[in-house]
């Protein structure tokens, strides 16, 4: 008879994906990860697979909280633009304050490995894609509601706020500073005109 885990898939999987999120994939060890899992090498292999493995699915969570952030952002009762501009406004004041400095778990991924490693830059993808049809999923509704222009196109909006926020992210991680980023973010915004 199998032994029964006798561990927290949910809550070890979450300090796994912090510690990826901080240190990045290379410079987290395994020892690292068995220290903030309290799970032994075996242990970790047994229920993960392995390091890559665990990374890919430390990344599969962050996507789910980040699409789900996203969603009831954006269900708010409010015009889509206000919606997007409130989003971005409290992503700034996560920056700012600093527990938003780690910049995205996704773009991180996404330079730290997706040039060396296809079934990262795969995972990276997906994520991505997922975040785009989150805020496409607004744009379209607010278009229907006649917010945004009949003749937008959704698509492209949607994929420039996602790598927008990317930009704004990465920037944040080495220039905290709300004037400077409220600065991109009104550029950003002008595009839902």
């Amino acid at each position: 008879m199998a032994r029964p885990r006798e561990f927290d898939g949910d809550a070890t999987l979450e300090r796994a994906m912090h510690a990826f999120w901080t240190g990045g994939y290379k410079a987290t060890s395994l020892e690292d990860l068995c220290g903030v899992t309290g799970l032994s090498r075996s242990s970790l292999y047994a229920a993960f697979g392995g390091k890559r493995a665990l990374l890919h699915r430390s990344l599969a969570r962050y996507e789910e909280q980040a699409v789900a952030r996203i969603k009831s952002a954006l269900a708010k009762p409010l015009p889509v633009r206000e919606a997007i501009a409130l989003f971005i406004g409290e992503l700034i004041e996560r920056i700012v304050a600093g527990p938003g400095r780690n910049g995205c778990f996704i773009g991180n991924c996404a330079a730290e490995l997706a040039a060396r490693d296809r079934a990262t830059a795969a995972r990276v993808r997906q994520s991505l894609a997922r975040i785009e049809a989150a805020f496409r999923d607004a744009l379209v509704k607010g278009q229907a509601r006649g917010e945004i222009a009949a003749s937008a196109d959704v698509d492209s909006l949607a994929r420039f706020l996602v790598s927008g926020i990317q930009g704004l992210r990465l920037v944040g991680k080495v220039n905290p500073d709300r004037v400077a980023l409220a600065d991109i973010a009104k550029v950003m915004l002008r595009c839902l005109e």
